[in-house]
């Protein structure tokens, strides 16, 4: 994929495809976007347009401490 060249008809399908099934894989956007060369929100946008449910963003969830 050349990064920034603009991707649209059938090759954006391909590669729509391509990254939701590695998203859906586990892959993070993030890691997605380093190894295509393209940007966070290249990935973000195209995800969103193939329909993916993105995930949460993870870490501590803040509650009532243990006693």
């Amino acid at each position: 994929m050349d990064k920034g060249k603009r991707i649209t008809g059938a090759a954006r399908d391909k590669v729509a495809a391509e990254l939701k099934a590695a998203y859906e894989g586990g892959a993070s956007i993030r890691s997605i976007a380093a190894s295509t060369g393209r940007s966070y929100s290249f990935v973000h946008r195209i995800l969103t347009e193939a329909g993916v449910t993105l995930r949460g963003r993870g870490g501590a969830v803040r509650g009532k401490p243990r006693s």
